[in-house]
């Protein structure tokens, strides 16, 4: 028996969400729709530069475990924070959404991760990020026992920035597969897979991850091609599942011969894209978790991902399980 359906990994971020415009950006050569690692002269320059903002704990694996929280799954999550106020804010807000989480803060050290995160009219959103304290997970926060007994242990691709966390990814995808458990990622970010395309592509074809979540632009990036379909075919090949997104076009699933496209949901109004991606995966992953279909398991994932860019911030702010329940995707399958 398994005590989780997701162990989540990732880099623990608070996010600092304001909403401004294109001429922001282009004064504070901010690239638009990127993440953007600053250091702590920067992120105090922005902030003093930035609107009224909301704090919240984010941090993209934090966010998908907050969202298989949301639907009802059971989730644990590994990231490091310090012992200061944002660290217990981080803590505070990932606890109460129902993911267990018992890294153990950093002392007398870096302050705790923060992402300022500029939204434009258009629903954009660009990540300014100070890592602090989150580059020190390593592997004696590798809580062996949560990694056997999560059904998947899933990670971002901005893990392979700071070098400890890699080691922390490789011994617990070691655990995962000692006791017959997935792996999955998230390919994060274009310019994260420009920076470790080779070491990507190393753990997929090498079986350390299984299951790989990317965007379009990510897909084309991992495999420096203008063509989709040819991304999807090369995909096809490395991984045992690849869950594509493409935005309002909606998602490709592809594992083995198999191929599964769902279309993205209808909006209402397309506010803030700040965790589409991560809250796509938490539905996916549910829905996989759970023993869906994998055209289930997309829909879900779609569902998820369309309800958290009709709001402000990247965590749920409603029970993504009622809602899910209303749309008849929870009792299709586990009725």
């Amino acid at each position: 028996m398994s005590k989780f359906d997701v162990l989540c990994i990732g880099n623990a971020i608070v996010d600092i969400i304001a909403r401004t415009d294109d001429a922001f950006l282009v004064k504070n050569v901010i690239i638009k729709g990127a993440m953007n690692l600053i250091d702590t002269t920067r992120a105090e320059l922005l902030y003093d530069r930035m609107g009224p903002a909301i704090e919240m704990s984010g941090g993209s694996a934090g966010n998908t475990a907050a969202g298989v929280a949301s639907l009802g799954g059971r989730a644990a999550y590994f990231g490091k924070v310090a012992a200061d106020h944002l660290g217990r804010i981080f803590t505070h807000d990932i606890r109460a959404q129902g993911v267990v989480f018992d890294t153990r803060p950093l002392e007398n050290g870096v302050p705790t991760a923060r992402s300022m995160i500029f939204v434009t009219p258009d629903g954009e959103r660009s990540m300014n990020t100070y890592l602090g304290a989150c580059v020190e997970l390593g592997p004696e926060d590798v809580e062996s026992s949560k990694v056997a007994e999560a059904k998947v242990t899933y990670f971002e691709g901005y893990l392979w920035d700071p070098p400890r966390a890699k080691e922390a990814i490789r011994l617990s995808a070691k655990i995962a597969h000692e006791h017959g458990r997935e792996v999955a990622m998230t390919l994060s970010d274009p310019f994260c897979v420009d920076r470790y395309r080779d070491e990507f592509l190393e753990l997929m074809r090498s079986g350390t991850v299984d299951i790989v979540f990317a965007n379009e632009a990510e897909l084309k990036s991992l495999y420096q091609t203008e063509s989709f379909e040819a991304g999807l075919e090369a995909i096809r090949q490395d991984c045992k599942l690849a869950a594509v997104t493409r935005s309002e076009k909606g998602s490709i699933i592809v594992s083995g011969d198999e191929t599964v496209a769902v279309p993205a949901i209808e909006l209402r109004e397309l506010v803030d894209t700040t965790g589409a991606g991560d809250l796509y995966a938490s539905g996916f992953l549910y829905g996989y978790t759970h023993g869906f279909s994998l055209e289930d398991s997309a829909r879900l994932g779609s569902l998820t991902a369309g309800i958290v860019i009709q709001q402000m911030g990247p965590r749920p702010q409603s029970s993504l399980r009622d809602i899910a329940e209303q749309s008849g995707l929870l009792q299709m399958v586990e009725g």
